[in-house]
């Protein structure tokens, strides 16, 4: 099927406020718009407002992006995006502040909403036979030493292979991919325990492949809000591989597979394995003192502290902790996190990251140290694809950085087999 971007719906008339947003404007600088002849307008039904052409708001828009690219400097490269936004260690999708939403609603009901702008109150994803039954095999072939970004690599590019429609990059077939390779994924993992079901929301799949222990409602709850807080965090270093590949109009299980290869890193996605370690260790000896010393000593940073983007405690942190405080078999666990808080905090002033939180969850529920990157390769795989559908829309390769060469001045001698070495 022919690659092509999606496009509004011609028969579709937008109120001045949609095109207000879409345009990224003040509703009256839509109708300066109108007064300057760039936009036309025509009045509502019943005489009521104006309404404007989709397919020329989205044209007028396209052509400000272009207009307005920042310019790149000292190596930094901006990307235009409605997605998320992080300012003053808070952040929001779609404006909405990400923690109220994590909070109130389930992945799968934000991960449509931010895809769509359509909140869809029960929403469940579910994977057709077809998708799970290749992912399946290829994960089971696999060797037992394979880590959790492994199964998912693999699983999503086995996937692809029993989607002959994955090459539409039309919205509607990027969205229904979307809808069925996040349970697939999910899917392809093999359940700790041989009697689980697979039914409920995505969380509570999730869970059985994460821990053997009985679904506990209450931590169920916070691995829930886990993945909806991971959804999306800005430009990641994974979602800019991923706005690289659907420049390149990659599909979107490769786009899912570049953000998949990025994530495994250990200052990424693996991060919140080595907090896990670090709060058993702290468990184990009974104080966080000897174990930070450790880590200092050792030249590391304290894993799970300190954030970038947030001065502050990192907003997802904070949502988590506050849930995990009504988890009981949490309570040691997140002692040992605070502690390691406050013993660090006699030297630097760092304070809890998302990674910190996960740990706290994964050491409290029988999961193993991997947990953690598994529920955020799963999560972040909604960001990815909405990132793409974004990226569809915009000129292709575009995003395309110069090289700053450093070797040495052509012209060179041609090289000769006598300067090899023996």
């Amino acid at each position: 099927m022919t690659n092509h971007a999606p496009a509004p719906d011609p028969n579709r008339r937008l109120t001045t406020k949609e095109a207000a947003e879409l345009l990224g404007v003040k509703p009256e600088t839509v109708y300066a718009y109108v007064s300057r002849g760039q936009l036309g307008s025509r009045r509502g039904q019943g005489g009521r407002g104006s309404t404007f052409d989709a397919q020329e708001v989205e044209s007028l828009a396209r052509r400000h992006r272009r207009e307005r690219q920042p310019a790149r400097s000292g190596g930094d490269l901006a990307v235009r995006t409605r997605i998320t936004l992080i300012e003053q260690d808070r952040y929001y999708f779609r404006g909405v502040d990400a923690t109220e939403l994590a909070t109130r609603y389930s992945y799968e009901e934000v991960a449509e909403w931010l895809w769509t702008g359509v909140l869809r109150p029960g929403v469940r994803f579910t994977a057709p036979d077809a998708s799970v039954s290749a992912a399946r095999r290829a994960v089971r072939a696999l060797p037992e030493i394979s880590g959790p970004a492994d199964r998912l690599r693999v699983a999503a590019a086995a996937a692809a292979t029993a989607d002959p429609l994955r090459f539409d990059l039309s919205e509607r077939a990027v969205l229904g991919t979307a809808r069925t390779l996040i349970p697939t994924l999910v899917a392809a993992l093999p359940p700790v325990s041989r009697s689980h079901r697979d039914e409920g929301s995505l969380a509570r799949r999730l869970w059985a492949r994460l821990t053997g222990r009985p679904v506990d409602e209450a931590a169920l709850r916070v691995l829930d809000t886990a993945l909806t807080l991971l959804i999306d965090h800005d430009l990641a270093a994974s979602t800019v591989a991923v706005r690289v590949a659907a420049s390149a109009h990659a599909h979107a299980y490769a786009v899912v597979s570049t953000g998949l290869g990025v994530l495994e890193g250990p200052l990424h996605g693996a991060a919140s394995g080595l907090a896990h370690r670090m709060l058993l260790e702290v468990l184990d000896q009974g104080s966080a003192a000897p174990v930070v010393a450790d880590e200092l000593r050792a030249g590391r940073r304290v894993p799970g502290l300190g954030h970038p983007l947030y001065p502050g405690e990192d907003p997802r942190a904070q949502a988590l902790f506050a849930l995990l405080e009504q988890v009981p078999e949490a309570a040691p666990a997140l002692a040992a996190a605070r502690d390691v808080v406050a013993t660090t905090a006699r030297h630097v002033p760092l304070h809890a990251n998302v990674d910190l939180a996960l740990a706290v969850l994964t050491a409290s529920t029988g999961m193993p140290a991997a947990a953690g990157e598994t529920v955020f390769a799963v999560a972040r795989t909604a960001g990815w694809i909405a990132h793409a559908l974004e990226e569809y829309t915009e000129p292709p390769l575009r995003i395309r950085p110069s090289g700053l060469y450093t070797g040495p001045r052509p012209p060179q001698p041609l090289p000769s087999a006598a300067d090899a070495p023996e």
